[in-house]
């Protein structure tokens, strides 16, 4: 009997920290009503956790409550199964991440997984992730951890940034190159890459950086006011640089064809393109790129007749590379 009441008091300790960890301020009240005990037994777990180093306060108010702290030193950590599955996933895959934490993303999953329980070893052990390079692309080039740190220290702080920039149109410039003054607002990976968004104050506009190819100055400049990005999502900003826009989400040149494919081998290709199935063998694709030479090229890649429904700069541009081909294969 003994054993199992303890077996149930730790239990209940940690889901109390786990509740503790998702909400800043938690009435005792709703955290008897969540564990399924009485105030009074709250009251002796909240004093067990205090016990085991948990800065655990009492907050005032008409319900009264607890509030997790941080503390100054970092107690024993305590995590349900899912977390600790969770953690060891994400551990895994911080390979993949381009932060430069490799070495130190697999001496944490080592330590985590010593002191898990076995069933929770097997099932971390049995999840294999492998990462691989994307298709046609090197090596993601990894971004310094002090340098993704003081971007985001310096985007809490709403301080300006001032940095060197190493132009991808000048990978080989290894000389003195100006600083820039950056507004920093969003730090972000996009397919293993970290990029810094920011307002440029001298040109008045939004700019995108990669991380690895920045290089900090210090110290940092004034405070700045934030802003928000045109349209208010990140994402879809992000996404709408990427695909050569200044406002929507879209692409700059998008086209119409009709392809002598059925549909089923087209969709695997056609990106975030609009597929429509016309006949067994017979399907429209609506397609977007950042250039209409770009497009012809996309659209050139199906091995099939293609007919060009518009518009008129899509076919011009399909004449341009038909030129240009007709030249490479000593045609013309």
């Amino acid at each position: 009997m003994p054993i199992a009441s303890s077996t149930v008091t730790s239990r209940r300790l940690l889901s109390l920290l786990s509740l503790l960890q998702v909400r800043r301020d938690w009435p005792g009240g709703l955290l008897a009503q969540r564990l399924g005990v009485s105030d009074r037994t709250v009251r002796r777990d909240v004093d067990r956790l205090r016990e085991l180093g948990y800065p655990v306060r009492a907050v005032k108010g008409p319900e009264g409550g607890y509030r997790l702290d941080v503390g100054n030193e970092l107690p024993p950590l305590l995590f349900d199964d899912e977390q600790a599955v969770a953690l060891a996933v994400a551990l895994r895959i911080a390979v993949g991440t381009g932060a430069g934490i490799e070495e130190a993303a697999a001496r944490a999953l080592a330590t985590v997984r010593q002191v898990m329980p076995a069933r929770l070893r097997q099932r971390v052990d049995a999840l294999e992730i492998t990462a691989v390079e994307s298709a046609g692309r090197g090596a993601d080039p990894q971004v310094d951890t002090d340098v993704l740190l003081a971007l985001s220290t310096a985007i809490r702080s709403g301080e300006e940034l001032r940095f060197a920039y190493q132009s991808p149109a000048r990978p080989d410039d290894t000389g003195p190159r100006p600083a820039r003054r950056v507004q920093p607002h969003h730090l972000v990976v996009r397919g293993g890459r970290w990029y810094l968004i920011g307002w440029d104050p001298e040109r008045r506009d939004w700019r995108i950086y990669r991380a690895d190819r920045i290089t900090l100055r210090i110290p940092n400049g004034p405070r700045f006011t934030p802003r928000q990005v045109p349209g208010g999502d990140i994402a879809t900003f992000l996404s709408a640089r990427f695909k050569g826009s200044e406002a929507t989400n879209t692409w700059r040149c998008r086209g119409e064809v009709i392809l002598d494919l059925p549909a089923a081998k087209v969709a695997p290709f056609a990106g975030d393109g609009v597929v429509e199935e016309l006949g067994p063998a017979r399907t429209r694709l609506l397609i977007g790129s950042w250039s209409w030479a770009a497009l012809a090229a996309t659209l050139a890649r199906f091995d099939t007749e293609i007919e060009v429904i518009g518009p008129v700069s899509l076919r011009d541009a399909f004449a341009d590379l038909s030129r240009r081909a007709g030249h490479t294969a000593g045609l013309g």
